[in-house]
């Protein structure tokens, strides 16, 4: 479905802008649901923003600003013209907090507008999948009103609320990677016991052995390089009880009980979330601002001393490109993607993300009067996804990728800097434990409700 987007001609597109989603990639695609066009398009709309998020703290772009004559205040300037523009603004981590700032306050508007929206009779379901050119107008807008924000307390507040909103998208992102792999087992189960293939099999338990492995080598690592004989407490805290919590969703996921009330629920699915888990214990470790216990990534790899600052000597300056930071958006881009294709059959994970039961996500395209294909409408009895929550969704996915390219620094107001702070530590590690408690519960409530339909 991306390299869709990526075949459209210019002129097919514009032609659409201004029409409704299956107008806009159906002339491309050979078949397609109103509904996945739609959650695409949007996601392209948040992958744009991020897009211009990165270019804007790439290191050297100020510098080059400041060489535009009469531009930047401070840089060349042109004789009779003063310069007025602060390109401070528009670089750095400061332009990744507004540029991020409006496409939140974008999705935010949207999420509150579709709020109870039920099928595609409802007026509402006309501008949720179509006015594409007015709706990237007004986000346009938002972004440039943005840029004119005075700094004063701006991005301390703003900071907190991209705390929050982080800590909450982590969580969906689990539940996404619980619905993936839960999906993933599923069908690889099915292939191997319709078809007598043994290489289904293979494959699932290649790839649980692969995911153990890496859990189990990144806790040696951290052991290593993230704790301290007299010192690091915490990390050591935090290792261990990841450890442990892992050894016992996978212990949990293959009880005889476990595998009646859930035959698919097996080790394919613990591993997977193992990883994850650690991922986000180092995500947390990396923001200690104890850099006795936060080692650089670069003083790991050349053998530097670990006492070394972690990241770039300037605290001031943000180093999107850092490890965890590439991880995390190599994450968040499947996760995106991922959510809006997505059509499960899980009903535990569909509650949670407040979706109904997928029936597939493929239709016949419909040819009109104009010769252009067009999607099929399969939300006119029911909408297959809440469309609130799904801009609530891309909303907390604003919040994270500015965590994110900011490497989760809380910005200092009396030194212009970004420093390193304890609470996005506590932020992701609780958020590690509130998601596998999470992944536990997909486990169990079939057996604490048997009354209820847990298929």
């Amino acid at each position: 479905m991306g390299a869709c987007l990526a075949l459209c001609s210019l002129a097919s597109c514009a032609s659409c802008l201004c029409g409704s989603a299956p107008c806009l990639l159906c002339g491309c695609c050979p078949s397609s649901n109103n509904s996945t066009i739609t959650r695409l398009v949007f996601s392209f709309f948040l992958l744009l923003g991020t897009m211009v998020s990165v270019i804007m703290i790439l290191p050297g772009m100020e510098t080059q600003l400041r060489k535009i004559p009469g531009f930047c205040q401070g840089g060349t300037t042109i004789p009779g013209i003063e310069n007025q523009f602060n390109c401070d603004v528009i670089v750095g981590y400061k332009s990744v907090y507004r540029m991020c700032f409006a496409m939140a306050c974008f999705f935010f508007l949207f999420s509150a507008i579709m709020i109870r929206v039920r099928s595609s009779k409802d007026p509402r379901a006309a501008l949720q999948n179509g006015f594409w050119f007015f709706k990237f107008l007004i986000l346009v807008g938002i972004t440039v009103g943005a840029f004119f924000i005075p700094d004063g307390t701006f991005h301390t507040v703003w900071f907190y609320f991209g705390v929050v909103g982080s800590f909450i998208f982590i969580l969906i992102q689990l539940i996404l990677l619980i619905d993936f792999a839960h999906s993933w087992n599923k069908i690889w189960v099915e292939n191997a016991e319709n078809t007598d293939n043994k290489c289904w099999f293979a494959g699932l338990l290649s790839f649980t052995v692969l995911q153990y492995a890496l859990a189990i080598t990144a806790v040696v690592l951290f052991y290593i390089h993230y704790t301290k004989p007299d010192d690091c407490t915490e990390h050591k805290v935090f290792i261990s009880l990841n450890l442990i919590f892992c050894i016992i969703i996978s212990v949990v996921s293959i009880l005889p009980k476990i595998q009646e009330a859930q035959p698919h629920s097996g080790l394919l699915q613990a591993s997977l979330i193992s990883l994850y888990t650690m991922y986000v214990t180092w995500s947390a470790m990396t923001n200690n601002p104890n850099r006795k216990c936060n080692p650089s990534l670069l003083s790991l790899v050349s053998n530097v001393s670990n006492s070394e600052p972690s990241g770039d000597s300037n605290p001031g300056q943000v180093q999107w490109w850092d490890a965890q930071g590439i991880v995390g958006l190599i994450i968040f881009l499947f996760c995106t993607l991922y959510a809006s294709i997505r059509s499960s059959s899980n009903t535990q994970v569909n509650k949670l993300m407040q979706t109904e039961e997928g029936g597939g996500s493929g239709g016949e395209g419909v040819v009109g009067e104009d010769g252009i294909r067009r999607a099929v409408d399969n939300e006119e009895d029911g909408v297959t996804y809440s469309y609130s929550f799904f801009h609530f969704h891309l909303f907390l996915a604003s919040l994270y990728i500015m965590m994110t390219l900011t490497n989760w620094y809380q910005p200092d107001t009396t030194t212009q800097a970004m420093q390193s702070s304890m609470p996005a530590v506590w932020v992701k590690m609780s958020s590690s434990w509130l998601g596998l408690g999470l992944y536990l519960w997909t486990l169990i409530a079939p057996l604490i409700f048997p009354d209820r339909d847990f298929n």
